[in-house]
C-alpha cells in the first residue's frame, strides 16, 4: 500500500484524502490543519490522523476536543508521498522539508511550475512522471484545457487554440471575499496565465487564453476555439469525447444550460459533494466550421484535479506504469463514470 500524507486539509486536500482512501492500493496516514476548524472536526470523524505544523498549539486543539497525532514532520516520516494542498504560495516553502525527509511530494496548480520542475496531467504526460520525486498537478482550468486539447490533437492535429475562461468568483464555502457585483478582467492583459501553464504540459501547442471573473461560485466556463490540421466531423468528435474517461458530454435533452443546473445534476447523481471530476462539454455547443472547432466546457474548480493527484501518486511510486490502467482504477474506485 502507498502511504499518503495530505498536508493541508482544505478544499482540495479533503477531496484528495477521500479519493486516496477509496483506492485499493493507497492509504491515508494523516492530514494536517493549522488550527481547529469544521474541517478538522470532519477529519477526526472520518478517522484521519490529524497532524499540526506547530506542535506548541496542540493544547488549542485539545481544548476543542480534537485529538492531535503529532507534528507535520511526524506525518511526513510515516509517508511515501505527500500531497501538498496548502494555500497557493505556501507549498513552495515546504519543499526543503520534503527534500530533507527524502519523501516524494505533489504540489497543486497554485504553485509555480518550478516548484517541482515538472507539471502533470494524466491524459498527457503520465509516463514522464514515473519515478519522479516531485510533481506539480496543474490547476483546474489547465487540467480541463489539457484534456480536451490532447484529445483533439490526437484526432486531428491542433494548429492553435484560443480560449476564454469565465471564472467563478470564489468557492462556495468561502466568505472572506465577500459579495461580488462585477465582471472582473483577470487579468486585463492578454494572455492569461492559463495558456503558458498549458505549455508546461503540452509544449508544442500554439495557445492564447483570456480570463475574467464573474459573481458565481458554481464552476468555470470555457469558450474554446481550435484550428485543426485536418477537418474534423462532429460525429467523430462526439465519439472521441464519449470514449474519453475524463470528458463528459452534457446532452441537450437534459435541458441543462448553466453551471448551477449542472451541479444540481451531479448532486442528483449522488456524486460526493456533487463533484464533477470530468470536463463537462455541452454536446450541442460542439461545432466544426471549416477547419475550426468550437465548444463550451464547464470545469468544476474543486474537483477535476483530485483524480489527477491520485494518478500522479501511482506514477511517482511506479506502482502502475500504464496511464490508462491508473485512470481506470482511480475512476472505478470512486464509482465515477463520465456524465
Amino acid at each position: 500500500m502507498i502511504r499518503v500524507a495530505i498536508n493541508g486539509y482544505g478544499t482540495i486536500g479533503k477531496r484528495v484524502a477521500d479519493a486516496v482512501n477509496a483506492q485499493p492500493d493507497m492509504e491515508v496516514v494523516g492530514v494536517s490543519k493549522t488550527k481547529p476548524s469544521a474541517e478538522a472536526y470532519i477529519a477526526a470523524k472520518k478517522g484521519y490522523p490529524l497532524y499540526i505544523a506547530d506542535i506548541s498549539k496542540k493544547e488549542v486543539f485539545t481544548k476543542a476536543e480534537i485529538e492531535v497525532a503529532g507534528s507535520v514532520g511526524d506525518m511526513i516520516d510515516n509517508a511515501d508521498v505527500v500531497v501538498d494542498a496548502t494555500p497557493g504560495g505556501i507549498g513552495a516553502s515546504n519543499r526543503e522539508m520534503y527534500e530533507k525527509a527524502g519523501v516524494k511530494a505533489i504540489w497543486q496548480g497554485g504553485e509555480d511550475h518550478n516548484v517541482a520542475g515538472f507539471s502533470f496531467n494524466s491524459s498527457c504526460n503520465y509516463n514522464d512522471a514515473i519515478g519522479r520525486q516531485f510533481v506539480r498537478v496543474v490547476s483546474c482550468n489547465t487540467t480541463g484545457l489539457c484534456r480536451v486539447i490532447k484529445a483533439m490533437d490526437d484526432l486531428f492535429g491542433v494548429r492553435k487554440v484560443r480560449a476564454t475562461m469565465v471564472r467563478r468568483g470564489s468557492d462556495p464555502g468561502e466568505v472572506k471575499k465577500g459579495p461580488v457585483d462585477a465582471v472582473v478582467l483577470n487579468p486585463v492583459t492578454i494572455p492569461s496565465h492559463h495558456g503558458p501553464d498549458v505549455l508546461t504540459v503540452i509544449p508544442d501547442i500554439d495557445i492564447v487564453t483570456l480570463a475574467m471573473i464573474v459573481p458565481t461560485t458554481f464552476m468555470h466556463m470555457h469558450v474554446i476555439q481550435m484550428d485543426l490540421e485536418s477537418g474534423g466531423k462532429k460525429e467523430d468528435i462526439l465519439k472521441a469525447f464519449g470514449d474519453h474517461p475524463r470528458i463528459g458530454l452534457v446532452k441537450g435533452s437534459t435541458g441543462i444550460k448553466s453551471t448551477a443546473e449542472l451541479k444540481e445534476y451531479a448532486s442528483d447523481l449522488g456524486r460526493p459533494r456533487a463533484d464533477l471530476w470530468e470536463n463537462c462539454i455541452f454536446e450541442d455547443s460542439i461545432a466544426v466550421i471549416g477547419s475550426e472547432f468550437y465548444c463550451f466546457q464547464a470545469i468544476h474548480q474543486e474537483a477535476d484535479v483530485v483524480v489527477e493527484n491520485v494518478d500522479a501518486i501511482r506514477a511517482m511510486t511506479e506502482i502502475v506504469k500504464d496511464p490508462a490502467e491508473s485512470i481506470r482504477i482511480t475512476n472505478s474506485s470512486l464509482g465515477f463514470n463520465a456524465i
